[in-house]
């Protein structure tokens, strides 16, 4: 495998997540620029949230995973991920406010949560991940989480882009971004500075690079998938939601 290489102008190990980020993060996607002005028709937007769906119930997972190969101390600054997306018995968390953006667009939340229709791709880009962060050295498993340094971002352009441009779009529906705002700068400035402290020679901020471009990949196939499936017709998949199933 050929090993990120410094630039000049790319001097710290920050420096180098970052222009991954900036090359690679998936808002560059044209499904992202759709989406985002407005240009999705009502079955695009539901491919993706019942596709979108999948990544986020294995967060909780992929999490969980992590956390089971940790000691104490970063189990403790780790679990409110799990916190942030399973929430309470009563209120739920990310998972459930997903949900909701769900039933706004139409589909059963039922038939979402069931995973049923899930693009072949999609899922195997999720269990990829979830593998990923289950198996690799602890760094990788932590540097591969850094996509949320660009998060907040593409959920400020997500909820401007859509309450202009969508009639589902509210402040229930769009509840799940509006928390990410502050969820994710939480988390990301934790798993930046581990990261930062333990990628501690050469090889291992390489490490670190090759697993935030893993994670960007994640993030660009399961894209990749609905823009085969529904944006250029005539591509979808054997078991993959048509337009019609799931609806309430």
């Amino acid at each position: 495998m050929t090993h990120p290489v410094a630039t000049p102008e790319i001097e710290t190990l920050e420096d180098r997540l970052r222009a991954i980020g900036a090359e690679r993060y998936h808002d560059k996607h044209p499904f992202h620029h759709m989406l985002h002005a407005g240009e999705c028709n009502p079955d695009q937007v539901r491919a993706w949230v019942i596709n979108r769906w999948a990544y986020q119930a294995a967060i909780p997972m992929k999490d969980a995973a992590f956390m089971s190969r940790c000691g104490p101390d970063m189990r403790r600054n780790w679990r409110s991920r799990i916190e942030d997306h399973d929430g309470g018995v009563e209120e739920g968390g990310g998972i459930r406010r997903w949900l909701k953006l769900a039933e706004a667009v139409g589909l059963d939340p039922d038939y979402v949560a069931s995973g049923r229709g899930v693009l072949p791709a999609t899922q195997f880009a999720v269990d990829a991940y979830v593998r990923y962060v289950r198996d690799m050295p602890l760094l990788q498993a932590v540097a591969s989480s850094l996509t949320e340094l660009f998060a907040p971002s593409i959920h400020e352009r997500r909820i401007e882009g859509m309450l202009k441009h969508y009639d589902f779009a509210n402040a229930t529906s769009m509840s799940y971004f509006k928390k990410r705002l502050s969820e994710a700068p939480k988390d990301v400035k934790f798993g930046l500075a581990w990261v930062l402290e333990h990628a501690d020679s050469a090889e291992k901020e390489d490490m670190a690079c090759e697993a935030l471009i893993f994670k960007t990949n994640v993030l660009w196939a399961q894209l990749d998938a609905l823009w085969g499936a529904y944006v250029e017709p005539g591509r979808v998949p054997p078991g993959a939601w048509k337009p019609g199933e799931g609806m309430l």
